[in-house]
């Protein structure tokens, strides 16, 4: 079994003075990166590898979300999700290590909301719809694969195991921002 953990970025200002990649996390975005963490540390879903955007709301994130775990986790900065569509997500996910069997990912919508519609084809139905509707800031996908290779994923091929926002973990309300 492979597992995605797909985390949107948190809030983030509205403007930087460095442009788009350069915004910063607003303290709401930094407790809800915690916040995040947190819960995955605690449902015991340590990622063996972690990867976001290049820009600066999503380092701030991964960083902030695997400051939760205790050890070390492997990760890294991948350029090209900086506001990739789906398509290319689907890309750079089936490159991932096949030795890494949980995989952080964090990014940006609109492409991780495509991508979470598209991968995920089962689950429950009302967090899938809650899914579909909106994937607000700090919103986190868990799809599992019945497959051995990251390479074999395929559109409908992930079950929904859950998906989580800040509010539901005690946050602010959700913002689609």
């Amino acid at each position: 079994m492979r597992r995605l953990l797909l985390l949107r970025h948190g809030k983030a200002d509205r403007h930087s003075a460095g442009g788009d990649r350069e915004r910063p996390l607003t303290r709401r975005g930094e407790d809800d990166s915690r916040r995040m963490g947190a819960f995955l540390r605690e449902a015991g879903m340590t990622p063996d590898l972690a990867v976001a955007s290049n820009a600066r709301r999503a380092k701030q994130t991964m960083e902030l979300a695997l400051q939760a775990f205790p050890g070390h986790v492997t990760h890294v900065i991948e350029n090209t999700i900086y506001l990739a569509e789906a398509d290319h997500l689907v890309d750079v996910l089936r490159q991932t290590p096949d030795k890494a069997q949980t995989l952080l990912a964090v990014g940006h919508n609109p492409g991780f909301a495509e991508l979470a519609v598209w991968l995920a084809g089962s689950g429950d139905e009302k967090e899938l719809g809650h899914m579909r509707s909106s994937f607000p800031t700090a919103a986190l996908a868990i799809l599992d694969f019945d497959t051995e290779h990251w390479a074999e994923v395929r559109r409908g091929a992930a079950r929904l195991h859950r998906f989580v926002t800040p509010s539901a973990l005690g946050g602010d309300a959700d913002d689609p921002d």
